[in-house]
This record gives C-alpha cells, structure tokens and sequence, in this order.
C-alpha cells in the first residue's frame, strides 16, 4: 500500500519552464541532478521543439516509427515507453539514496508519486483515476496509449499520466509526463504542496552546469541513441 501522503517533509522544486530545452539537454539535466542532489528534488521543464523520448529498453526503431522523419528523438536513462513532448507537463522528481522513498520497491513508489499527482490535479478542478496495482502490464508501444498500473485516467478512461523509473547508488529519479488536460500555471506548486509538507525554491547556483553539459554530450551520441 502507497504510504500516506505528503511523501516527504520537505522539498526543492525547480521550475525551468521558462528556458526550454532541447531533447538531450533535459535528460542530461534530471540525471545531474540525481548524481548531485542532498535533497527531494522536483524538477519541472519544458522543450525548445517537438520530440519523442523513448524508455532505455525500447529499439530506436520503434522510436523512429512514431516521431516519424522530421522530430528529434532522445533515449532515456529511465524505462518506460515512448512519449512525444512538447506540449505536455514534463516533470521529474528526484529522490537521494539517503531518503526512504528511494528503497520503496518500483510498483509502490511509483503508485505513490501518481497519487499525488492525482491530488494536485484534484486541487485544480480536474477529476482522475488511478489504475490499480493488479491490472495488466503493457509490453510494449506509446506510453500514453497503453496505461500500466498506477497511471492516471481521465473519468472516461483516457490515459493522461505516465512515467519512467530507474535507481542507482545516487538514488531513484522518476521522469513523467502529462498530457491532455488544462493546468493552471502555479500547477508545479501544487503539486509540490502535494508531494511535500513544505518546499522550497531550488537555490539557482546548486545547479550542476557543467555535470549538465557533460551529460548533454552523452545523450547526443549515437552510441547513446543506438544504446550500443
């Protein structure tokens, strides 16, 4: 059972909604932040163009297939499926090794950052679903086509919320994705409030830039793209 909500006592949240990213730069920019952060983490952003992210297992054909010839595409450090950004809330939450949300196993830490992002929706008037941890997995495709367990839905059963997870010796860093539904423009904050019994603004000169640009590098390689 997902603990009780706020998950944790207190939190950064990072807005760079206003500096848009290209693909690579805003993977590079979460695991940064996982290979350097002390605390809770929540990382809000958006994409200087149009682009499919794709789950660290998934063939970059299949990539290909749904960004078609024009729209750049980026893997994953994370699982998951394959996501087309641009017009979606894209946030991340990072989470320390040190914190114990980081040891929850996969099914309930993600169930529990779902439920709170299903209060914070709930506080801005809209309405959702939580898929329940015994459905069917999906193997494969879009992620916002195929809801897994703990994904939210719309009341009439449109899949609007997803994510990918993966841990490390730093910690847990979990990349979602939200789509299809109007938010308010403080919704970062509300989703905070949801997450943590207080936040915090990230403090700008803990950024890790040059660890950031060093990723970036990385997430542009072929051998990266190609994961070979």
């Amino acid at each position: 059972m997902p603990p009780p909500l706020p998950i944790f006592a207190s939190l950064d949240l990072l807005d760079h909604r206003p500096h848009p990213r290209g693909p690579a730069a805003n993977m590079a920019a979460d695991e940064a932040l996982l290979l350097s952060v002390t605390r809770p983490t929540l990382r809000v952003y958006s994409w200087s163009e149009p682009a499919v992210s794709f789950g660290y297992f998934i063939p970059l054909a299949d990539a290909r297939i749904v960004a078609g010839p024009s729209q750049p595409v980026v893997r994953r450090w994370t699982g998951g499926g394959i996501v087309s950004h641009g017009t979606d809330f894209t946030w991340s939450l990072i989470v320390p090794r040190s914190h114990p949300a980081a040891s929850l196993n996969p099914p309930l830490s993600y169930a529990s950052f779902h439920q709170a992002l299903a209060a914070a929706l709930l506080a801005s008037g809209i309405a959702v679903t939580q898929v329940p941890p015994d459905a069917p997995a999906p193997s494969s495709g879009q992620c916002l086509d195929l809801p897994a367990p703990g994904d939210l839905l719309t009341p009439n059963g449109r899949k609007i919320a997803g994510a990918g997870q993966r841990r490390s010796r730093h910690g847990l860093l979990h990349q979602g994705t939200l789509n299809g539904v109007p938010l308010p423009h403080d919704f970062p904050s509300r989703l905070a409030a949801a997450l943590a019994s207080e936040y915090r603004t990230f403090p700008a000169d803990d950024f890790p830039v040059a660890l950031c640009a060093d990723l970036t590098a990385r997430y542009q390689s072929p051998d990266w793209l190609e994961k070979r």
